[in-house]
């Protein structure tokens, strides 16, 4: 390897800007000045896009998808145009970590190739179509860093299951996306490639682990990327920058080929699942992609068919909603907690039973996961940072401290999981309720550095319970979501903290999203719902 961490990350940061090609380089001139907060406006304003780069980029995936099966669109042309914008997002919001834009465009011009051949069908459900992928996905010639230096210059012999069977149904891979540290922090901030700033406002955080992927999207540098999930690293950048994702359990999507941040922790499982700018591209892309039988190639795939279209999940016409205003550690900020009281207020005009569901679990569920997370005494972490002298960050001070438990201490904490798995199932049969609703997190987004709480996801990991967070349509307003204010009497120091750095003027505008939780292995469902959701919500 060779280096300092500061020298090999240096050199990567230096490597990945050389990557991108002169063509796609903003001009300085058309630069925005950094203390533009907004950027996402850019590609439109700056007119350094053409009207059919536009035209393209706006575009969801869903409506690229019928272009590019017919011919109407090239691959060739809608890769070129994405990389061009996955390029400007970069230089605006630090999201990528690597690139293979001459790979991608060959590829496109291949599909594109087989297309004309007289008889030609498309290759797959993705033909043609540019696919982001997140950082821990092993991509053939490529790092996969996940926010260490020590795997720097490491690259990928094969690629990871998920990045094969995408590949094998027409996708074109072009970039990949940054994380935090180990993947085990909210934000998306590393000692490699630095931080990732969110493009609806880059003094605000995009979320972690995903949040590369979710700057993307956001800016529209992607019309899908693949994100993954121990803790809420799909959920929670989808919130802090107005997407869809759905937080699959585990065995639905392939896992193999992956690098973790903390290798062998199987605890709790990581799962992956898409980011998109709409419910249609998000189901399009789950559809598709068990549609493909994964458990062909993951042996821990489990054989069951997407449950789609006639013969699919029916659910009742009045659905039974259980709605969690808080985790009973730290309440939703204002405006998160006005959208949760907007839609319960829309379902119950829409027909639906909506009830209350109490917090009573909530708190042993997020230690659990905690318990979990360090067990091994950060010994993984430190394995990594020790290689090349990289200091810990300050978010992973948890890591430090923490106990290394021996087999029979871990043994106990799996009879804990189940045992509360079997307490919150019961809970939730008797209640006999079809979802809960509740926030995503307690924030709509949060400037850098003060994400402190991922209790709200994080749960339902320990769980594995199919779970979406979906954009309500409101948005932050200021003169509306007043804080708390002095006569508050907070939940926890961690709502006390919460509370109190919470700023209506920062996140002014910003999207607010909310979470929709479905049984175990109901990803079908939890879609459906949230169709249902966002009707009542229209």
């Amino acid at each position: 390897m060779g280096g300092t961490w500061e020298s090999l990350s240096a050199k990567k940061r230096q490597d990945l800007l050389n990557s991108i090609p002169e063509e796609w380089r903003i001009p300085s001139e058309l630069l925005p000045p950094e203390s533009q907060k907004d950027v996402t406006g850019f590609p439109e304003s700056s007119g350094w896009f053409t009207r059919e780069e536009l035209d393209i980029t706006n575009s969801t995936a869903t409506e690229l998808l019928p272009k590019l099966a017919s011919g109407e669109l090239k691959s060739e042309t809608v890769t070129r145009a994405f990389c061009k914008r996955a390029a400007a997002a970069h230089q605006l919001t630090n999201c990528l970590s690597e690139t293979c834009f001459d790979r991608a465009i060959s590829t496109a011009k291949a599909l594109d190739t087989h297309l004309s051949q007289p008889g030609s069908k498309p290759i797959g459900p993705f033909h043609g179509l540019p696919i982001s992928i997140k950082d821990n996905f092993h991509i053939r010639g490529l790092d996969s860093t996940v926010g260490f230096s020590s795997h720097i210059n490491d690259p990928a012999t094969t690629d990871a299951v998920l990045v094969q069977l995408l590949v094998s149904a027409g996708a074109v891979v072009y970039v990949k996306t940054n994380v935090p540290t180990a993947m085990m922090i909210a934000e998306s901030v590393n000692n490699v490639f630095g931080r990732t700033v969110n493009p609806l406002d880059r003094s605000l955080t995009p979320g972690g682990s995903s949040g590369g992927e979710s700057a993307l999207i956001a800016f529209g540098g992607s019309p899908i990327g693949v994100g993954t999930d121990i803790g809420g690293s799909l959920r929670i950048p989808a919130a802090c920058t107005g997407l869809f994702t759905i937080r699959p359990s585990f065995g639905r999507f392939p896992t193999t080929g992956c690098r973790s941040g903390l290798p062998g922790q199987e605890a709790v499982h990581s799962v992956n699942g898409p980011l998109a700018r709409s419910l249609d591209d998000l189901e399009y892309y789950c559809k598709a992609v068990v549609g493909s039988e994964p458990w062909h190639l993951d042996p821990r795939c489990v054989p069951v068919p997407w449950r789609g279209g006639d013969g699919g999940v029916l659910l009742p016409e009045r659905l039974r909603i259980a709605v969690m205003w808080h985790d009973g550690i730290v309440v939703p900020t204002p405006p998160v907690a006005r959208a949760l009281r907007h839609a319960v207020g829309k379902l119950k005009a829409a027909g639906h039973e909506m009830i209350d569901w109490s917090p009573e679990d909530q708190a042993e569920g997020a230690k659990l996961l905690f318990r979990m997370f360090v067990a091994d005494g950060g010994r993984a972490i430190f394995r990594e940072l020790e290689r090349t002298g990289e200091p810990l960050r300050p978010e992973l001070e948890g890591y430090e401290s923490a106990k290394e438990l021996g087999a029979l201490e871990y043994w106990g904490l799996h009879l804990e999981r189940q045992e509360f798995q079997k307490r919150y199932l019961d809970r939730w049969r008797n209640a006999g309720i079809d979802a809960i609703l509740c926030p995503t997190t307690p924030y709509t987004s949060v400037e850098h550095g003060k994400f402190k709480h991922v209790a709200y996801t994080g749960v339902f990991n320990v769980l594995d319970y199919a779970a979406m967070s979906f954009p309500t349509g409101l948005r932050a307003e200021k003169e509306k979501d007043v804080s708390l204010g002095d006569s508050y009497e907070p939940l926890s120091d961690t709502d006390k903290l919460v509370q109190s750095t919470y700023d209506p003027e920062s996140v002014h505008g910003m999207p607010i999203n909310l979470q929709l939780v479905a049984q175990r292995m109901e990803e079908e469902k939890c879609i459906k719902m949230c169709k249902v959701v966002l009707d009542a919500l229209a």
